[in-house]
């Protein structure tokens, strides 16, 4: 969702008078309108000099929210959609891969839970290192925990060129396909996934390589800290992250890949951060864990539009297997 600021010219009502009157209580942005009192709002327009403006005004916004709301489709049109957004993009980790019928699907949204330490970051830069071989990759840094030193080894353990020459010219072909951006707060994300939609709007339609996988690591780290007290802002702000990644996934054919870190719950498990009201917005929910004092780590599925809970794969620095067990995620409560 847009800053105001940039909508006016393409609705004219939202000009100057308009933005300044909603700045003036706190609104910059499509997405304050969603946690800001509109009937508090709509009555303070009618005091003003300019009310019927900027209740013109208002009903645009709103009206361009109702806009961005997916239509109801029946029962083919969903079959025609899972169709063709079929496609997977795999990870390049044998025991992931094999776990999800292929890899990370196109279209959705897919999100990776787990404990410090279990290994998050390491599978989000091998799938952009292996989706950039043919694909852009758009990498958010949310902890300085990006590391093109890693991609370059992931790319040197998969490939065997003839020629170190060839080898380089691999390795930047690859690496000039993943960009990555440093995001230290959800505002700061919102202007780079505005950016995006821009640019995948524009990409749409033309030939040559493009933008098909969103890496975030990690938003528990943008969302956590806007949760913490009694205000509705942070859900709100959460809601409409989800939302927004949620729509450039769907509508421009992109796999979104989050991690979301881990806190305590009852009976002394771990679960999933950012509660209840986050918990429906992935498609797809993977909890991933390491071993102690090993290089082995375990990944389940909690969750997944087309696959059981539960199942689990045990991929390994000695080789890839994957089982049908339970994997050490217990749910609480």
């Amino acid at each position: 969702m847009a800053r105001l600021a940039n909508l006016e010219t393409e609705y004219p009502v939202l000009d100057s008078t308009v933005r300044n009157f909603c700045a003036s209580h706190g609104i910059f942005s499509v997405e304050d309108f969603l946690i800001h009192d509109l009937y508090m709002l709509a009555a303070f327009a009618e005091q003003n000099n300019s009310s019927e403006r900027l209740k013109e005004g208002i009903a645009q916004v709103l009206s361009i929210i109702d806009d961005m709301h997916q239509p109801w489709l029946n029962g083919m049109e969903l079959l025609e959609d899972a169709k063709r957004n079929k496609h997977v993009f795999p990870t390049g980790i044998q025991g992931i891969d094999l776990l999800l019928g292929g890899g990370i699907r196109v279209g959705q949204l897919t999100e990776l839970v787990g404990p410090s330490s279990s290994g998050k970051t390491q599978v989000c830069l091998r799938t952009a290192s292996n989706v950039a071989r043919n694909h852009m990759v758009l990498y958010l840094d949310t902890g300085n925990s990006f590391s093109p030193q890693r991609i370059a080894y992931f790319l040197g353990k998969t490939i065997n060129p003839s020629s170190a020459q060839a080898k380089n010219q691999f390795l930047q072909k690859v690496m000039s396909n993943i960009s990555c951006h440093s995001v230290f707060d959800i505002f700061a994300m919102f202007d780079v996934l505005h950016q995006l939609e821009s640019y995948l709007r524009c990409q749409d339609g033309r030939g040559g390589c493009q933008m098909r996988l969103l890496i975030v690591d990690s938003i528990s780290s943008l969302i956590s800290p806007l949760l913490g007290s009694s205000s509705t802002q942070g859900r709100a702000l959460m809601t409409s992250t989800g939302y927004l990644l949620k729509k450039l996934a769907h509508q421009h054919n992109l796999a979104v890949l989050i991690i979301n870190h881990t806190v305590g719950g009852e009976g002394g498990y771990s679960k999933p951060a950012l509660g209840d009201s986050w918990k429906c917005i992935p498609h797809s929910r993977l909890f991933l864990s390491c071993d102690r004092g090993s290089n082995n780590y375990n990944v389940s599925i909690l969750r997944h539009p087309s696959m059981a809970s539960g199942k689990a794969a045990r991929p390994s620095c000695r080789g890839d297997t994957v089982s049908s067990s339970h994997g050490p995620y217990q749910p609480s409560g």
